[in-house]
């Protein structure tokens, strides 16, 4: 693995305070990953940290095996080798109870049954915590009232997923994910199908739970210039290995567009936002002289 993250510059007076800078920890961690399906491998000996308290975004072509990492990392997949580390323990080895009581998972395209509502959807994020000795509680009636509010889904609690926007049920299970209450939120390509404004909504609201809670988010996109505003931390992927990581202005080069996608681009600057912006070219395009 490639991590591109570029040395913070040191001087007399800030040598001091860097060297004393430690570095996130990491909860998440895949050492030697190999996944696979059937007799294919899809992800091949791959080692990566998620380090705590950052939004991280996982990018690559169709079929690199993003999914798949998702999947291993939320301990829906055994690895064929090596392992994932949640707190330093084998993710495979700890109870599926355990693990959703640590881990939020949002699967691409997640399926409910016809009719149920907002509110039957959010509070099935409170399964995790329920056993046969622990039945629901106030406290859960106060997590999901808080997953409502958080994903501006409170006033749609009564509706049935079947009558709400794209925006508004991808908000909803979003809420759902919220509810398990974990530290650690796993979102398989969120903006999904949406349009333009119900991806800003949806990853606006990403951001903002990110910033009020602390919580650690990996999140695989498609859009490269969605995913250099929102996240911390690019992790690039191609035919199942690391590309490249770090933080967005080091990982979306064009080299790198080129070598992992197959994409003639130019990188700009968002005047904005400062984040990188990719301008994509077609082969009818003549590339402007570089300045």
């Amino acid at each position: 693995m490639t991590d591109t993250t570029a040395p913070a510059p040191t001087s007399a007076a800030g040598s001091a305070a860097t060297a004393d800078a430690a570095p996130p920890p990491v909860r998440l961690r895949a050492e030697g990953l190999t996944l696979g399906y059937g007799d294919r491998a899809v992800v091949h000996d791959l080692d990566l940290d998620i380090p705590d308290g950052t939004v991280t975004a996982v990018i690559g072509p169709n079929g690199c095996g993003k999914s798949t990492l998702l999947r291993a990392f939320g301990r829906l997949m055994k690895p064929r080798s090596g392992r994932v580390l949640l707190d330093g323990k084998p993710v495979h080895t700890m109870p599926t109870r355990q693990v959703a009581s640590l881990v939020g998972l949002l699967p691409q395209s997640p399926v409910a049954p016809e009719g149920l509502t907002v509110a039957d959807l959010v509070a099935r994020g409170r399964h995790p915590h329920q056993t046969w000795y622990r039945r629901w509680s106030g406290d859960d009636e106060r997590v999901v009232e808080q997953a409502l509010r958080a994903t501006g889904t409170h006033d749609l609690a009564e509706r049935t997923l079947d009558e709400l926007s794209g925006g508004q049920r991808q908000r909803a299970w979003i809420a759902m994910a919220l509810a398990q209450d974990t530290e650690l939120l796993l979102l398989d390509e969120p903006t999904n199908h949406l349009d333009l404004a119900h991806q800003i909504e949806v990853l606006d609201l990403v951001r903002e739970l990110h910033h009020d809670t602390g919580r650690t988010v990996v999140l695989v996109l498609h859009d490269l210039s969605l995913a250099a505003r929102y996240a911390d931390r690019l992790v690039a992927m191609k035919d199942g290995r690391i590309a490249a990581s770090g933080p967005p202005a080091k990982v979306l080069t064009e080299d790198l567009l080129t070598d992992v996608f197959g994409l003639r681009a130019r990188v700009r600057t968002d005047e904005e936002t400062g984040a990188p912006l990719v301008v994509p070219l077609s082969r009818h395009d003549r590339p402007a002289a570089r300045g």
